[in-house]
């Protein structure tokens, strides 16, 4: 009996919890937390939304056409050969194009993009790339204006532009901190991509949640651009919306929507914003019509595996391990070699490649930065001169490449990777990393791997030796390389 009253008596307990979380789930104040979230969202469409505006750009592009020569058509005009005309055709067919000379004629490309207005005055934030290269702007205000928008300041690197239009009192949005965004917030993504194409200008409203952060797009997606500190949220961010913002629930702007990322065009559940702190540093400058400008030491780095670092002697794989200096670059002046594991600058500790590209590019240029590197298993501190980032560092990299070729020859310092490459255990000279076929090094025999000791009798220990040298070299020469001597002979012109 009593086994029976305590197995009905944890029944009536189980029933109970059950009965309790049904009714938990359809209580008031659950469906008040749903009516809360609908409430903020609608709020946030109704205050941010009214400072959301519609782009529109066009660009003419002029282009020196051949002219073709029209003769009168037989049939007048109107006739079923107005679009085709016979005869025209008949002399382009045998003939080629009649003789008229060039005209120029004007193409038109348009574009479409969002952005959102930051002060009352008329300013609107926006991206670079929806304005770029625009001969005519036009911003159409979600209650039906359209005004002429002028393009105060941009930069290609940040993908960031200001705008402004003639106008006073203009509603504006409030920008918030990105730096306290968590993932699994809620967001809104407003945009107003068709505000030219249909007749209600009002902007457009998606909901998601922040799916992560400090995403990075790849280097064939964002080019020159600086997509490394990314907002990804499921927000759908559909064509037309660049440029406009991503708000929290509070209805401040916490980022720039910039980009989706699709297989097919259309919207699959991942779009990209730039956190509305990265504009912030650069926003008066960019309404001042200021160029912004970038931190840079002229190196290419590469981040550590646990195998380099336990090589090195670190304990952990934290910093940026140092590929190539610039010959005269502001790492190279201060020191800096190949090899070198950079593990803090101006105090602040490099975990990767990231983190050291964000802080050198904002760090101010012209200004003395310490740099804690670690170079055989010693740490060192030295002060490096922050260069200005040049607009197409792949460029000087070319020109580096260019300065180092001579007569086919085409090398590079010694270091650890290339003597591992070639098997090279001589500490001295500079190795050949390629032969141009038919050159004068080809025809002497000289191979990639080899390593140059000598040039006429002059000792080549570094690139810069062998940049110096070849440059005021004429003639012959000869060659000394751990093979033994070769003669490599001037080209003849």
């Amino acid at each position: 009996m009593n086994r029976r009253k305590l197995f009905y008596g944890w029944v009536g307990i189980f029933v109970g919890l059950i009965t309790t979380t049904v009714l938990a789930l359809e209580s008031p104040s659950s469906s008040s937390n749903v009516e809360g979230l609908e409430n903020a969202i609608v709020k946030v469409a109704n205050t941010t939304g009214k400072a959301v505006v519609s782009i529109s750009t066009e660009h003419i592009t002029k282009i020196k056409t051949p002219q073709r020569f029209y003769f009168n058509q037989p049939f007048g005009s109107g006739s079923p050969f107005d679009r085709e005309d016979p005869f025209r055709r008949f002399f382009d067919d045998f003939f080629g194009e009649t003789p008229g000379g060039l005209q120029e004629r004007e193409f038109k490309r348009s574009g479409l993009g969002s952005g959102v207005i930051i002060d009352a005055d008329g300013y609107i934030l926006t991206n670079e790339h929806v304005v770029n290269d625009a001969d005519k702007i036009t911003v159409k205000l979600p209650d039906g204006r359209e005004l002429k928008g002028e393009i105060k300041g941009k930069d290609s690197r940040s993908d960031l532009a200001v705008i402004k239009i003639n106008a006073k009192n203009l509603p504006v949005a409030s920008l918030g901190d990105s730096g306290s965004l968590k993932i699994g917030e809620w967001v809104v993504a407003i945009g107003n991509p068709f505000g030219f194409a249909l007749d209600n200008s009002e902007p457009t409203v998606t909901t998601g949640v922040v799916s992560a952060l400090r995403r990075s797009l790849g280097r064939a997606v964002s080019q020159n651009r600086d997509y490394s500190d990314l907002i990804q949220t499921d927000a759908a961010i559909n064509p037309g919306n660049s440029g406009g913002p991503l708000v929290n629930l509070k209805g401040e702007v916490i980022g720039i929507n910039v980009a989706i990322f699709s297989t097919s065009g259309g919207y699959q559940g991942v779009g990209f914003a730039i956190p509305i702190n990265n504009a912030k540093k650069i926003l008066s400058r960019l309404i001042e019509g200021k160029k912004i400008f970038y931190g840079w030491l002229g190196v290419t780095v590469q981040d550590m595996t646990e195998d380099m670092a336990k090589h090195i002697g670190l304990s952990e794989k934290s910093g940026a391990l140092v590929v190539n200096t610039l010959e005269a670059g502001p790492a190279q002046n201060a020191g800096i070699k190949e090899g070198d594991v950079i593990k803090k600058f101006n105090g602040v500790p490099i975990k990767n490649v990231k983190d050291l590209i964000n802080i050198v590019s904002m760090s101010e240029v012209s200004k003395k930065a310490g740099v804690l590197l670690v170079r055989d298993k010693k740490e060192l501190n030295l002060s490096v001169l922050v260069g200005e980032r040049p607009q197409e560092p792949e460029k000087v990299l070319e020109v580096k490449e260019k300065a180092v070729s001579w007569r086919g020859l085409k090398v590079e310092d010694l270091s650890s990777d290339l003597s591992r490459r070639f098997g090279i255990k001589e500490k001295k000279g500079v190795v050949v990393v390629d032969v141009e076929s038919n050159s004068p090094a080809d025809e002497a025999g000289i191979n990639p791997g080899d390593v140059i000791l000598e040039i006429n009798k002059q000792p080549i220990s570094s690139v810069l030796d062998y940049k110096k040298i070849t440059t005021a070299l004429k003639g012959d020469a000869m060659v000394k390389i751990l093979r033994g001597y070769f003669l490599i002979k001037e080209k003849e012109k």
